[in-house]
């Protein structure tokens, strides 16, 4: 690959690390390094940067890394990082509030609430960033991300920066078609007037029920299959007598089985063959296949 700090001519306010261990910025806390890694300083810096990428080089996006799997081998191309970066959280007027890729969604969640406002609330028991919601229409407790989504705003690779409406997209549970080689960088979203202390009253009743039922402090990437129509993939899960099953250092949780866990240093490749065995088995047993809610990247 060539070297992108001899290409990148026009000067850049972001970090550009080379051969980044991406094990840091995702939460199952293993994985490879990015061929590339860059941290925008801020929005306008990055539609810089893209400006001047070579339009062969791969692109791939992280914000907390929450529901991503880095292949052991690492990833080709750059990796962009938005959480930490592209951070701006404001209200453009009474009804709406403009929340860049790189917040995090318990971030919105809290600061809506703040605001006066209900809807969000269910936000807070997303473990990622407002990015990766509108990239998988991201939800729990009976909450939807795009259902409170008024307009978005993406990227290109060549750096332009564009405002469309929600009806150029095509969204259902957990999956967003958006135009090609477009990336989220922001969210409009509608606030609808609520009463501050309800709200986070119920954002704490919210992270307490989720702390009492999923393995909270533990290397995990949330929830890793979609629920199939009329069941919950954790049930199934433990019906075919999953809890507690390991692959090297990657072991189905036994405090909810939809989850897994880096138990003890496990590989990536541990993780993604625990994936397809819980996978497999199920079908295998229940006749329902289980749909992965987790993006695997990287080389295999």
């Amino acid at each position: 690959m060539m070297d992108l700090t001899t290409e990148i001519k026009i000067p850049i306010r972001g970090q550009l690390l080379k051969k980044e261990s991406l094990a840091n910025y995702v939460s199952w806390r293993t994985g490879g390094p990015a061929d590339y890694l860059y941290i925008p300083a801020d929005l306008d810096d990055l539609s810089q940067f893209l400006s001047q990428l070579p339009a062969h080089i791969p692109l791939t996006w992280l914000g907390l890394g929450s529901n991503t799997l880095v292949r052991d081998s690492g990833v080709e191309g750059v990796v962009i990082i938005t959480q930490g970066a592209l951070n701006k959280l404001e209200p453009t007027t009474e009804l709406f509030i403009r929340a860049e890729a790189g917040v995090s969604s318990a971030q919105l969640a809290r600061h809506t609430a703040r605001l006066g406002s209900k809807g969000l609330e269910f936000m807070a028991g997303i473990p990622g960033t407002v990015g990766g919601a509108l990239a998988m229409n991201a939800g729990c407790f009976g909450g939807e991300t795009w259902r409170f989504v008024k307009s978005v705003e993406t990227i290109n690779r060549y750096g332009e920066i564009k405002i469309r409406p929600i009806s150029d997209f095509q969204v259902s549970y957990r999956h967003v078609v958006r135009p090609e080689q477009e990336w989220f960088v922001a969210g409009h979203f509608i606030m609808t007037p609520g009463d501050k202390e309800k709200s986070l009253h119920d954002i704490r009743e919210l992270l307490e029920k989720r702390n009492n039922s999923q393995p909270t402090g533990t290397a995990n990437c949330g929830s890793v299959f979609r629920n199939p129509p009329g069941n919950f993939a954790g049930r199934l899960i433990e019906e075919c007598g999953l809890k507690g099953k390991m692959i090297g250092g990657a072991r189905v949780s036994e405090k909810h089985a939809n989850f897994i866990i880096n138990e003890s240093n496990a590989t990536a490749a541990d993780i993604e063959n625990l994936i397809a065995l819980v996978s497999t088995t199920v079908e295998q047993k229940t006749g329902v296949r289980l749909i992965p809610e987790v993006c695997v990247i990287g080389r295999f």
